[in-house]
């Protein structure tokens, strides 16, 4: 049977909710952050050498990343669901944000989560000075380059429902995560009224609500 290893507060609730909208049945292996650091523990890296989340194991496979987990789980057990078909343009909307994700947005949100936690990380005596080359990185290329993104997200639901188009597919899970950290991280203000419908959206589906009763607490972390 197919082993989630879930690390609390992370990107694994996402396999979670795809398993339970497929309804494919799965373990759950629990790992802890360490309330201090907010790092994963070290026993993650007895699965994965990187010890990070998500992380699954099937038989005798391991797969990380998220974006190739979700394409695991839907070659191995998606029955043609939540993937558009082979050659529509909606299948070539479907890849590109299951890359993006990953690839464009959450390095920004990363680095103002970093950023944030700088100043209390300091020694004391330095901790103004860091605060302030944090504002500056901040106010003078993170936050405009959010914005940037949110805008595009913003004008991409414009044209249909869904990301990938008028049906509900795994790259909406995919995307799941990065919107609800720019929720999180201050970002995603009353401008961005179709983002707050999609996350509405996403956020009332049964499997969703499904996934975060079986792996517990879910909070993305603030910046």
């Amino acid at each position: 049977m197919l082993t989630v290893h879930h690390l609390n507060h992370s990107r694994s609730q996402r396999v979670l909710w795809l398993l339970e909208e497929l309804e494919v049945p799965y373990e759950i292996k629990r790992y802890e952050r360490d309330p201090k650091t907010l790092l994963a523990p070290s026993a993650l890296k007895k699965v994965h050498p990187l010890g990070k989340s998500p992380v699954v194991t099937d038989g005798e496979l391991t797969i990380a990343e998220s974006g190739a987990i979700i394409e695991y789980v839907l070659d191995r057990y998606g029955k043609g669901r939540l993937v558009p078909p082979a050659g529509a343009p909606a299948r070539r909307r479907f890849t590109y944000w299951l890359h993006y994700a990953e690839g464009s947005l959450m390095p920004i949100l990363v680095m103002k989560l970093v950023f944030a936690r700088l100043p209390v990380a300091a020694p004391f005596l330095v901790r103004p000075l860091v605060r302030g080359i944090a504002r500056t990185v901040n106010a003078g290329y993170l936050d405009p380059q959010l914005r940037v993104h949110l805008q595009y997200l913003e004008a991409e639901l414009t044209k249909s429902t869904w990301f990938a188009g008028d049906d509900f597919t795994a790259a909406d899970i995919q995307m799941s995560f990065p919107v609800e950290a720019a929720a999180a991280r201050g970002g995603l203000g009353p401008g961005y009224p179709r983002l707050h419908a999609w996350l509405e959206r996403i956020q009332g589906r049964p499997a969703y609500r499904r996934a975060l009763e079986k792996g517990g607490p879910f909070e993305v972390l603030p910046a």
